[in-house]
């Protein structure tokens, strides 16, 4: 297709989503529903490629998508989009990018953050969107556990895809703890995450912050290459895909 190369910051609450990706069953995926507002608006189908594809139930602040289409003006595309898209999927902003730019190809950096809260008291506003979690939590053992996780390893360990065949070596460059009142956040990047790998991240420093394991323990799951051996998957509503990074 001719036309110009745009790149789009979106951000969706991914409550009712299936996902990011564009499923043939159904309405309710992110792609799907930013390709039939950008098909109306250019008169043509348009297909765009999101940095990653987020799990049902996950939220993004700053996925980013390429798409190629016909030159218009970004911030007239801009406006369509607001004006098309759901209330839960917000168009953040537009410009022209290089031709050969593509959102998942040419990230160099992925931003997750998990929002945990951690009390018994009822969390009425929130609770779709972080996980309650009232058991008491050891942050010393937790911060030990990410210590370790940090770095570059073969985090086979820490994939949901029993199948995957290419390289699971990724490097976790930021794994931090931030605690503000009775909310836990868990921020993680990395040069790329594979399948369910930051939701079983969380799950493993869990698991070492009520005790059910211990934060050294964790050289010999990477060494292990098997899923079993790493903590629960955090369920989908507490993560955030909150940045995307590129050269």
């Amino acid at each position: 297709m001719a036309g110009r190369m745009y790149r789009l910051t979106v951000s969706y609450d991914g409550t009712r989503y299936r996902g990011w990706q564009r499923l043939p069953n159904t309405e309710m995926t992110v792609q799907g529903k930013i390709e039939a507002a950008l098909t109306e608006l250019f008169s043509q189908p348009i297909e765009i490629s999101g940095s990653g594809r987020t799990d049902a139930g996950v939220h993004a602040t700053g996925q980013v998508a390429s798409f190629r289409a016909p030159e218009r003006s970004p911030d007239r595309i801009l406006l369509g989009l607001r004006r098309l898209l759901p209330p839960d999927i917000g168009a953040e902003a537009l410009d022209f990018a290089s031709d050969r730019f593509h959102a998942r190809l040419c990230a160099t950096e992925k931003t997750y953050t998990y929002r945990i809260w951690n009390t018994d008291a009822p969390d009425v506003f929130e609770r779709r969107y972080r996980l309650q979690f009232p058991a008491a939590l050891d942050p010393d053992a937790m911060q030990r556990g990410a210590e370790l996780l940090l770095g570059t390893h073969d985090f086979l360990a820490f994939c949901a895809n029993k199948h995957f065949k290419k390289s699971s070596v990724r490097t976790l460059k930021r794994l931090e703890l931030i605690k503000k009142g009775n909310e836990l956040c868990i921020q993680m990047s990395a040069d790329g995450f594979l399948y369910h790998m930051a939701r079983i991240l969380v799950g493993t420093l869990l698991e070492i912050g009520t005790g059910k394991r211990r934060a050294e323990e964790i050289p010999a799951i990477f060494e292990s290459r098997v899923r079993e051996n790493a903590g629960e998957t955090a369920p989908a509503k507490g993560l955030y895909l909150t940045e995307v990074r590129y050269d």
